[in-house]
């Protein structure tokens, strides 16, 4: 949107478009949906870390045992912290692109293991369309493309910002592939029985298995500071103004990685959690949002009919993932978390 040189992110167009009230309503969603993808980061490392190392506990005292998958959520987040600390997110982007060639292997292995490893194209017990499970897929795949709250901030990191579009245009295709990808060997393989992560399903002791998970644990190292730095820079500018690079800066970010592990420890279901973040935070971010202050910037009067019409579809479309896709996502935490 360029209907105004001072709109250089989300909040701001917000602001443009409906002032103090849609900063805020941009803001707390871009934020929110940035902060349950690092919880949903850590939640994947605990899983393949437990799949990796079953059984693995610490005692920290009389009575006092850490084991299995909150284990490994708290050791990862110990290491994740020192990223938190770097500012420039060009420093960020190399750490990121290890997790690009990381998902490439990851598809790698797990077609290693269905050719050579002798699990197979199975496809038992599947089904092509699951009407019951559709709110809860439309919302993954949301979550899949739902990178749009980051965009300005890279943006503005980018040395070259005149080649940014080529930049969208080569990870959306890049994710397109990398996806559907997983998708089609996930569903050939293991059908309805397959997880919410597929590198639990692969047979223990084989190294294409092994590879796999390793390559797995690379995207949340990868991302998570990229994720979480957005949240973090908002915060620093409300609670510690012009004083952003002190200790306390420091101390702020690594409370921030504490209440993700909290909230991960509390609600340690990563394909629930997801689905709820791609069905609410996810479809109003990339979808919502951006269609109704780009009407309310620009008004109907100044677009096409063809264009009112498409953003008027994504908004009918977008509320329909958003309202049944956080209330099965919903239902299932709830069940999950009461067992």
């Amino acid at each position: 949107m360029s209907a105004s040189p001072a709109a250089r992110g989300y909040p701001d167009i917000g602001a443009l478009a409906f002032g103090g009230k849609g900063r805020f309503a941009v803001s707390l969603s871009m934020y929110a949906e940035l902060y349950l993808v690092g919880i949903g980061f850590l939640i994947l490392e605990g899983d393949n870390l437990d799949k990796l190392f079953p059984g693995t506990s610490l005692s920290l005292g009389p009575g006092i045992v850490v084991s299995g998958k909150n284990l490994f959520i708290v050791l990862v987040s110990i290491v994740i912290v020192p990223t938190m600390w770097l500012r420039n997110l060009s420093v960020l982007a190399y750490i990121s692109a290890s997790g690009v060639l990381a998902s490439v292997v990851l598809v790698l292995c797990v077609l290693w293991a269905a050719v050579v490893d002798g699990v197979g194209f199975l496809g038992k017990g599947s089904r092509m369309l699951n009407v019951s499970g559709l709110p809860t897929a439309l919302g993954l795949y949301t979550f899949c493309y739902c990178g749009h709250a980051v965009f300005p901030t890279l943006c503005d990191s980018m040395k070259e910002k005149d080649k940014f579009y080529k930049v969208l245009v080569t990870c959306f295709v890049a994710c397109t592939l990398n996806y559907g990808s997983m998708a089609i060997l996930g569903y050939l393989m293991y059908g309805d029985d397959v997880e919410s992560q597929v590198t639990l399903n692969l047979p223990d002791g084989k190294l294409s298995s092994k590879l796999a998970i390793y390559t797995t644990l690379i995207n949340p190292f990868s991302k998570y500071a990229l994720m979480l730095t957005p949240v973090a820079t908002a915060v620093e500018e409300k609670l510690l103004a012009g004083n952003r690079r002190s200790i306390n800066s420091m101390l702020l970010r690594t409370f921030l990685v504490i209440s993700t592990v909290i909230v991960a420890l509390t609600v340690p279901f990563f394909g629930d959690l997801m689905a709820f973040v791609g069905s609410l935070l996810s479809v109003m971010v990339s979808m919502l949002l951006p269609c109704v202050c780009y009407l309310r910037i620009f008004g109907t009067a100044r677009c096409s009919r063809t264009q009112v019409l498409l953003i008027l579809t994504i908004i009918v479309l977008g509320s329909l993932v958003a309202a049944g896709g956080t209330y099965s996502s919903l239902k299932k935490i709830i069940h999950e978390r009461a067992l």
